[in-house]
This record gives C-alpha cells, sequence and structure tokens, in this order.
C-alpha cells in the first residue's frame, strides 16, 4: 500500500515521503479510513451528517462542524479553526462514517469546544503551508543544539507549524519535570514565533520516527497501531517468557506491544491448568511444581527432597489428586499416575540416506603395495630424458668378496675415473686366493 509520493521513482528506487506511517497524500497512512458507504444514497428527505473528519501531521485527527454546508470530498485541502488564526488540515471521512467514529471515540457533538471548517484552502493557503512545512527540519537541528546548551535532560522530537504559521508546537520526551521557561524564551527570540512545548510519551515518539523491530519488520506502531495499551510482566509471566528487560523491551524502552498479542489465547489454554503453588500431598511425600508445558498440558512435579527427579503429568492427573487432597483421600504416589505417560521407544542407529557410516573409522586403511611401487616406477620412466634410454648398458660389475649370492657393490669416490671400457673384463685381476695348507 503506498501512494505517489511513496512509490518508486524513474530508476526504479523508492521515493519515500518519510512521515513513516503519517502520510499526507491519504495513500499509505496508517490513520486512512475506508469509506465503504461512500457509493451508497441517502434516503429521501435525510441530510448527510455535517461534522468531517480531518487529519493533520502527525497523525492529529479532529472532528470539524461543517456549518456552511461547505461540497467536501476525501483529499480536500481545508481551513479549519484554531485557538488562535486557521490550521491547514485535509479531510479524511465524510458521511454517516464520521458519526460512527466520534460516537466510538465518545466526542460529542454541538459543544462550545466544537471548531467549525472555514473554506477549501486557497492556493495561497497552501503556499504558507509548505513554506512552513520546509522550515521545520533546520528548526528541530537548531533546537536541539539550544537545549543542549542548557543542559535540559529532554529530547526534542518533532516539530509542528500550524497552517498560518503563526505558532509553532515542539513535541518532546522526558523522563522527569523539565523547566524550560529560559529554553521558551531563546526558542522565541531564534525563530520568531509563537511557541508551545507539548510533551508525548516514548511510545508515540517510536511512532513518529519509526524503525525497524526485532522480529525484522517495521514497527507496529508506526504501521498500523494506533492506540496503545497497557502492556505489563505479567503477560510475560503467563507466556512462560524469561523476564529479559534487554529481549522485553523495544525500541521506546517499554515493554514490546506485541506481548499482548498473544496473551488471551494463553489465558484460555491456563484456565484448565492447576496453580503452579498448588502442592500435591502423597504417602510417599509432598511434590512441588517444577515446570509446566502450555501447549501439550503436561507438568513436571518433584518430591521435596529429591529435586532431581521430576515426574511428568498432564493436567488432567493433577487436578484428580488435587481433588483427592480436599477429600482427604490417600493418594500412593505420582509414579501411578507419570506410569501412564512412559512410552517405550526405540532407538534404530540405521544408516540415513546421505549419512556415512560410524565405523568408516574402525576399519584399518588397506593399500596395495605393489600396485603403488609400479606406479611410481612407470612416473619414474616417464620422467627420463629420452637420450639416455638410447645409450647401451656398461659393462657388468664383479662380484666382490667370497661369499656366494650376495652382489654387494662399493659407493663410487668422487673425482675416481670408471675403468674400461672394453666389453669383456678378462684383463683385470683377480684377487689372490689364499692356497690351504697340506
Amino acid at each position: 500500500m503506498a501512494c505517489g509520493n511513496c512509490g518508486t521513482g524513474a530508476d526504479g528506487s523508492p521515493k519515500g515521503c518519510k512521515n513513516n506511517g503519517t502520510c499526507g497524500t491519504d495513500g499509505c497512512n496508517k490513520l486512512t479510513v475506508f469509506d465503504w458507504l461512500s457509493n451508497m444514497s441517502l434516503p429521501e428527505g435525510q441530510e448527510a451528517f455535517n461534522y468531517v473528519e480531518v487529519r493533520f501531521k502527525n497523525g492529529r485527527k479532529n472532528y470539524y462542524k461543517n456549518d456552511d454546508k461547505i461540497t467536501l470530498s476525501i483529499g480536500d485541502i481545508v481551513a479549519t479553526q484554531a485557538e488562535s488564526g486557521h490550521d491547514i488540515g485535509m479531510v479524511t471521512l465524510t458521511g454517516e462514517l464520521v458519526r460512527v467514529q466520534m460516537k466510538r471515540k465518545k466526542i460529542k457533538q454541538d459543544t462550545p469546544d466544537t471548531l467549525k471548517i472555514y473554506r477549501k484552502a486557497s492556493q495561497r493557503d497552501i503556499d504558507i503551508w509548505t513554506t512552513a512545512r520546509e522550515k521545520e527540519e533546520p528548526m528541530k537541528v537548531r533546537a536541539r543544539q539550544i537545549a543542549i546548551r542548557l543542559q535540559l535532560q529532554m529530547k526534542i522530537s518533532d516539530i509542528e507549524f500550524q497552517g498560518d504559521a503563526s505558532k509553532a508546537t515542539f513535541y518532546y520526551t522526558a523522563e522527569d519535570r523539565v523547566d524550560f521557561r529560559q529554553l521558551i524564551k531563546e526558542f522565541a527570540q531564534e525563530f520568531r514565533t509563537r511557541i508551545e512545548m507539548r510533551q508525548i510519551g516514548l511510545r508515540q515518539e517510536a511512532a513518529r520516527l519509526g524503525g525497524i523491530g526485532s522480529c525484522g519488520r517495521e514497527l507496529c506502531c508506526s504501521t498500523w497501531l494506533t492506540d496503545f495499551r497497557s502492556v505489563t510482566t505479567s503477560a510475560a509471566r503467563y507466556q512462560q517468557l524469561s523476564l529479559n528487560p534487554q529481549k522485553l523491551a523495544g525500541q521506546c524502552g517499554k515493554l514490546k506491544c506485541c506481548l499482548n498479542y498473544e496473551l488471551d489465547a494463553y489465558m484460555d489454554a491456563l484456565k484448565s491448568f492447576p496453580k503452579t503453588e498448588t502442592k500435591l500431598y502423597t504417602k510417599k511425600g509432598t511434590a512441588v511444581c517444577q515446570k509446566i508445558d502450555i501447549f501439550q498440558g503436561r507438568l513436571w512435579y518433584a518430591y521435596e527432597g529429591e529435586w532431581m527427579n521430576w515426574h511428568e503429568l498432564t493436567t488432567d492427573h493433577a487436578n484428580e489428586i488435587i481433588t483427592a487432597n480436599r477429600k482427604k483421600e490417600p493418594v500412593a504416589s505420582l509414579e501411578e499416575f507419570a506410569s501412564e505417560l512412559i512410552v517405550e521407544t526405540t532407538v534404530d542407529f540405521g544408516n540415513v540416506v546421505g549419512q556415512d557410516s560410524l565405523t568408516r573409522f574402525d576399519k584399518p586403511k588397506t593399500t596395495n603395495k605393489r600396485r603403488n611401487n609400479r606406479q611410481k616406477k612407470r612416473s619414474n620412466s616417464d620422467n627420463k630424458p629420452q637420450a639416455k634410454r638410447s645409450q647401451p648398458k656398461g659393462p657388468k660389475k664383479p662380484k666382490q668378496g667370497g661369499q656366494k649370492g650376495k652382489t654387494t657393490q662399493k659407493p663410487q669416490k668422487e673425482g675416481q675415473k670408471q675403468g674400461g671400457t672394453k666389453p669383456n673384463n678378462r684383463n683385470k685381476k683377480r684377487p689372490h686366493k689364499p692356497k690351504p695348507n697340506a
């Protein structure tokens, strides 16, 4: 849901009106109301409801009386009555739905505080209004600098000009009471306009600024949430959540509004559960509740003194034991009820598709040495140059020593010439053998 200002640009990049759910063109505003009676005509003789809903910046709405019976439709920019001067807003709802909205918000008709619509805004009114809107951002930066210089414990979150640019409303947040009398004097001297200070809550500030929550989506308060209900820590206790302030707090520093979304479902489920403070009395001993599971409807109890042994019970069993205790009927032990929930499970360690065997490291690794040696010889022969392969083989070296069957070869010394290039070794002296004694 996006309007013309929030849609994508010519190059496909998002424009973004940067109003965080309070768009002024009525396309993506979180306070937009669908007029489902717009195509229906009123019965004969009945006049249209003479109140109109008008929206301003930051999601501020108000209801104005149309005494002059000006023909208005949704989207028209009108000049409305203000405390001093006039304001510029946009019509968001007309007809009978305005009566329903006023009744729901308990706004009375024809009271002394009822404001009126003056006219449709002229081009001059719109020019003054847009010029004042352009001044708001630089004014906010300057106002924050002045507040920091005065060492005030406050944060100025937004500024809103009145339609006729005669007054500026400063929205701020502060934990304690702030004395901003000197601040107003300096603002009046700096900006040359009437100043109004309005304090808002931290939730309203987060709704105006916007942001991304821990769930990965935009903040609920800046997109669709219009009313802020109180959130307490009991909501987290009912949902069995850990009371960790860092996880339960939102960007506003308060408890998250989404803690209330599922609270009613948890409350309905807990109606069948006994109170965790209730003890179970048996012949074996007194049992105390240790843990509950809301989704499965189970409770875990442990005997006093045997805190490590937990016994699982259903809500029906726990209520049955509590009823027996009230009637002072004896209950043997919790094991009688817990044994009904024990289910025998057989663990199968079979191989799963795509999973390796668990005993793959137990078997020794077998290698074929002969195959490896052959591959080494082939690789060595391939690495030798071709010229050496064509040379003839040299003469065989003689066997040394008198031992038969052994062919020991002495290493050749460096610098020693190789003897004999003749094809045989007949001229070579053989070692002298000693004669046997007679």
